[in-house]
């Protein structure tokens, strides 16, 4: 019995046998017959066109599904796939007497190599994506299937795996994901958590890790073990049990609200991205939604969605959060999102150049059609406008008068729109988070955006597995950050929620609740644990263990230190 040590994506618990997944195609290539260029170019463009019908399909299947982060994936896939520059390159290699399959390896390999070289994180990440696109087209080309997990039980295993391979792989039998490179916020990853698979990361030695061996996954302790003994095993399993007996009895209790034992309420809303999340989000017990991200309505067209199209969608979402409010995003796009019609050029830092709020307010005919679908769709049931990436007042109260004219304009048209829709901002820059305090004078309330604040504070790219680990929101900057955010809105009489990787944490719930917060919103899977634990602690010892966290400055033992807090709580509720 051995234990490899990685990190963690999912805390939960795994027992099957290793399934190696080969992403390297040179085997493959030696039967391949290369006819003349003309042909070879043939071949290539039937396989594009089927690579295209078949991430198409993945994207409605995803979108009709509810899992809009996994069709978003898919859909910059699709974007990099008919790219016409990448197309000229491989048919320029054809033309010099190289194999379809090669020729488009090759390129997709020369195009993921100039990614990763750069300095900007998410286009570092996006590297995986192009090698992911070009394998799909390879792969077809060569005629080798998709991943067949086979019989009960299988974890998949490699240095890397495919974000669309791992789309299309069965649920059945599949129980978790090692991987060698990648962090916990790749797409792959992202694809794993949706499909609610046990994934650990940053496994060195994969050479251990031989085909049909047993592995037992710790996904909260971010451990491998090898070969596990009878103990171990019977041990692991009845975690296993534990955690399925704990789902049940949070599923359960879904449409109870989150209120801790003396009294204190938190609202816990979802994180959607298309209107189908919303029937899972009803499922697991949302009170609203707390982010809508509109931005996948304009990505994947050549024009962008006109004001009617945005306000049926968004009526959609809005009636189905009956009496609770659903938070509507303005959209959050910029140089890592590219759109057809949305000249924004290429950028070394796209996260740090003209996106978001920018581009909005650069744009008035694309900003103000935008929100007057919202005030549209606000006459179904309770709606707000949030303004993403904001660094200034002068940014909110520009929107202000955008508002105001999209307002005078439905008013000139005789459309009915609603004339009480509060107005909020993301915070998730440092700037925001310690300007809260003048920012709040000109906002209804904050949302806090973690993932971004995380990543800017620190200056930690959580893509580089090199420093990923020091990415966490559990740092002591971040802890007080987040504090006096909630209690600036408070002292300028505005509430606060969270919309970041950080409001689905149960430990940080605890912690939040401790604050004050007043709502969190997360994925829907994550409801039901974050609404069982707050239910299950009194904000007044929560307030006790937060003032023993403020006097730690260690961000890996304050996680321990709340884990164990946290583990306590559930041991003594489930006693």
């Amino acid at each position: 019995m051995k234990t490899l040590k990685g990190i963690g994506a999912v805390a939960k618990t795994a027992i099957g046998r290793i399934k190696t997944v080969a992403t390297d195609l040179s085997d493959y290539f030696h039967g391949y017959s290369r006819e003349t260029p003309e042909k070879e170019i043939a071949k290539l463009l039937a396989a594009l066109s089927e690579a295209d019908e078949q991430l198409s399909r993945m994207i409605q299947k995803a979108a009709g599904g509810g899992d809009s982060a996994q069709a978003a994936i898919l859909e910059a896939h699709r974007t990099m796939l008919i790219d016409p520059a990448l197309k000229a390159t491989v048919l320029q290699k054809l033309d010099e007497g190289e194999g379809a399959p090669q020729a488009m390896l090759a390129v997709a390999e020369q195009y993921a190599a100039m990614l990763a070289s750069l300095d900007e994180p998410y286009l570092r990440e996006r590297a995986a994506d192009v090698l992911d696109v070009g394998r799909r087209v390879a792969r077809i080309l060569l005629k080798v299937d998709r991943i067949s997990t086979g019989s009960a039980g299988v974890i998949l295993c490699a240095k890397e795996i495919e974000p669309s391979l791992l789309a299309e792989a069965g649920n059945e039998t599949l129980q978790g994901i090692i991987l060698g490179h990648g962090s916990t916020t790749s797409h792959a990853v992202i694809i794993a958590k949706a499909k609610g698979l046990v994934t650990i990361v940053g496994i060195n030695d994969l050479s251990l890790l031989t085909e049909g061996l047993e592995v037992v996954l710790d996904g909260k302790n971010g451990e491998v073990i090898i070969d596990p003994s009878p103990e171990v095993r019977a041990f692991y399993q009845q975690q296993i049990g534990q955690e399925t007996e704990q789902l049940a009895v949070q599923l359960s209790q879904v449409s109870e609200p989150a209120i801790t034992q003396d009294g204190y309420r938190v609202q816990l809303a979802a994180n959607i991205g298309v209107p189908g999340d919303m029937e899972r989000a009803v499922e697991f017990g949302c009170e609203g939604v707390g982010l809508y991200r509109t931005e996948f309505l304009f990505m994947g067209r050549n024009l962008p969605p006109g004001e009617d199209e945005q306000a049926e969608l968004y009526r959609q979402v809005v009636q189905q959060c009956g009496q609770s409010l659903c938070i509507i995003r303005t959209m959050d796009i910029g140089g890592d999102k590219p759109l057809a019609y949305l000249d924004i050029g290429q950028e070394d830092n796209p996260f740090l150049g003209w996106r978001a709020i920018r581009i909005s307010l650069d744009r008035p005919e694309l900003f103000v059609t935008q929100l007057k679908a919202i005030l549209r769709a606000g006459v179904s049931g309770k709606v707000a406008i949030m303004l993403p990436m904001v660094i200034s007042a002068e940014e909110i109260r520009k929107a202000k008068a955008f508002i105001a004219q999209a307002a005078q304009e439905l008013e000139r048209e005789g459309k009915a729109f609603s004339r009480n829709v509060p107005l909020g901002i993301m915070v998730e820059t440092p700037a925001a988070a310690v300007l809260a305090p003048l920012l709040a004078k000109d906002c209804d309330f904050f949302s806090i955006g973690t993932n971004d604040l995380v990543q800017y504070t620190l200056a930690v790219d959580r893509g580089n597995a090199r420093v990923s680990k020091l990415y966490s929101h559990y740092h002591p900057a971040i802890l007080r950050l987040v504090d006096g955010v909630i209690r600036a809105a408070h002292e300028n009489g505005i509430w606060a929620g969270m919309c970041g990787e950080m409001a689905g944490d149960p430990g940080a719930a605890m912690l939040l609740t401790a604050m004050g917060i007043d709502e969190l919103s997360m994925s829907a899977a994550s409801i039901p644990k974050v609404k069982s634990v707050i239910r299950g602690i009194d904000k007044l010892g929560a307030e006790r263990l937060l003032q023993q966290v403020f006097e730690m400055d260690d961000a890996e033992k304050i996680k321990v230190f709340v884990q164990k807090a946290l583990d306590e709580q559930t041991t003594s509720t489930h006693a």
